[in-house]
């Protein structure tokens, strides 16, 4: 009897050491685990609130167009730069970067950005509701955003929640990577 796809450790023959099945199925869903904030936040690129109330207007489309886009790829790429962390090519720098292409990656080269990645990660996106209608957050007291109807409220909280979890798990991976890393080959 073949051992079904879920429970088959991922197949990765280009790192020095294995990676954990954890860190890999982690590094593989961050992107998707992701992708429902940056698909709620482009309609108001054109100015679709998506049943939130503001009280100031949105900026003009030449603003709001770019700098929504460009919000979404970003986080979608800063996603997948973190499969690096469980993946050859964050072990050896691929050869068509220039000056450093085909040389080994130091650990610590890895492991600083993506600690202090996901520490801004996890300030940025953790709050803690005061109940008021308010929430606490590293910058102080906020107020929370008001919504049209409890479904869009719903909707939201649904679609971007998973944001919170980013920082935790590129800190988690990079955790692993250090360890699979560093740690002396036995023998």
């Amino acid at each position: 009897m073949t051992p079904s796809i879920l429970h088959r450790p991922p197949l990765v023959s280009d790192t020095e050491r294995p990676v954990p099945r954890w860190a890999m199925r982690l590094a593989y869903a961050l992107p998707l685990l992701l992708l429902p904030s940056c698909l709620w936040r482009l309609p108001f690129a054109l100015h679709f609130e998506m049943g939130q109330i503001h009280e100031r207007g949105l900026p003009p489309y030449w603003v709001s167009i770019p700098y929504v886009l460009g919000l979404s790829i970003l986080t979608e790429v800063t996603a997948i730069l973190a499969i690096g962390l469980v993946r050859g090519w964050g072990e050896v720098a691929p050869a068509w970067i220039p000056v450093i292409g085909g040389r080994r990656v130091r650990p610590m080269a890895a492991v600083v950005p993506a600690v202090l990645g996901g520490l801004i990660l996890t300030v940025l996106f953790t709050d803690v509701p005061i109940g008021d209608g308010r929430s606490l957050t590293l910058h102080g007291v906020v107020d929370t955003v008001d919504y049209t109807s409890d479904a869009w409220q719903m909707l939201a909280t649904i679609c971007v929640s998973p944001t919170a979890v980013w920082g935790p798990i590129v800190i988690a991976l990079a955790i692993a990577y250090y360890r699979r890393r560093t740690r002396a080959v036995a023998g």
